[in-house]
């Protein structure tokens, strides 16, 4: 039986643009990594834009199929899946979005998005319970259900609808949530309250966490690992503290170097390069993905593609300064 409950193995992703569909762009290239069976954590995938996180969140949830490689759950491949299975992993595997209002539909208030998946999954057996349900894991996310229920998802603010979504996760009580930047859209003042409620989810509720963001900050301050991607590969991965405390990839050193110090007496004395060519990755190209931008490149890193290799425990590097 394999350790991990939820496993990428080799996942790549490649879209077809252009005239007749001829370029090829490598959204998710060759990534492997799993959520443990035995123990929940919250594991980050970071990246600046356009580096696969979002695309690796579609391919997890059977939005779109990878062109190779396979998502397992479970011991069996999503998509060997029956139809009974499918609807359970669906169950198991829930999201929250970035944008908390695109998950609702204008027209309907705001208890259907809650009261939908409880009939779809058949865990209440009368209205009586559906409704006590509802008012129980309002009140577990900080919202008050007689100033929720009966409005509509414009009359609630950005923090109050993801608190919604958040509700809805517990009424389910997935295995796994994947969480595409769910407080970006959120006021900062709210943004700690609801990272706690996920670390509460975690602590209480036993549920994993796939947490996709930008903001090392938070990643941080919430994550057991953290997964650093750069257009579309895996760069660095590992226990978060090592990670950050100790990165050894160029362009992960480079990310944390530019993050704002709160100090007036500390100023930045470097000045950070800007990339301007395109953050798509074709087929064709080979070698180090970061060689245009690496301030310690060498002549083998426009011919040698790196590979993940263990600098310690718990951490490992894809950067040809550490491949002998």
């Amino acid at each position: 039986m394999s350790e991990y409950i939820l496993e990428a193995r080799n996942l790549t992703k490649i879209f077809s643009t252009g005239f007749f569909k001829k370029k090829q762009i490598v959204a998710v290239d060759d990534i492997s990594f799993g959520l443990p069976r035995d123990v929940s954590v919250i594991t980050t995938l970071a990246g600046e834009s356009g580096s696969g996180k979002s695309t690796i969140a579609r391919l997890l949830l059977m939005l779109i199929s990878p062109t190779s490689g396979k998502i397992i759950y479970d011991n069996k491949d999503i998509r060997n899946m029956s139809r009974k299975e499918r609807m359970f992993y669906r169950k198991t595997v829930q999201t929250i979005f970035q944008d908390p209002y695109q998950t609702y539909n204008p027209f309907y208030k705001v208890e259907r998005i809650l009261e939908k998946p409880i009939k779809k999954f058949k865990i209440t057996s009368s209205k009586k319970e559906q409704e006590k349900l509802i008012f129980e894991n309002l009140e577990k996310v900080g919202l008050k259900p007689d100033e929720i229920l009966g409005k509509y998802p414009h009359q609630l603010s950005g923090g109050e609808r993801q608190r919604v979504m958040l509700s809805r996760v517990f009424l389910l009580n997935p295995k796994i949530v994947i969480a595409d930047e769910p407080v970006s859209m959120v006021d900062a003042s709210l943004r700690a309250s609801i990272l706690n409620d996920i670390i509460r989810m975690k602590r209480e509720l036993k549920i994993s966490f796939l947490y996709i963001t930008h903001d090392l900050s938070t990643a941080y301050n919430i994550s057991d690992n953290i997964i650093i991607l750069y257009r579309g590969s895996i760069v660095e991965m590992g226990a978060v503290t090592k990670v950050i405390k100790n990165p050894m990839h160029p362009y992960l050193q480079k990310l944390i170097s530019s993050v704002p110090v709160p100090d007036p007496d500390r100023r930045w004395d470097k000045k950070i390069g800007i990339r301007t060519e395109e953050i798509t990755y074709t087929v064709e190209k080979k070698g180090c993905k970061y060689y245009d931008m690496c301030i310690m490149k060498e002549n083998k890193c426009l011919r040698n593609t790196p590979k993940l290799v263990t600098v310690e425990k718990d951490h490992k590097v894809a950067c040809n300064l550490y491949c002998e």
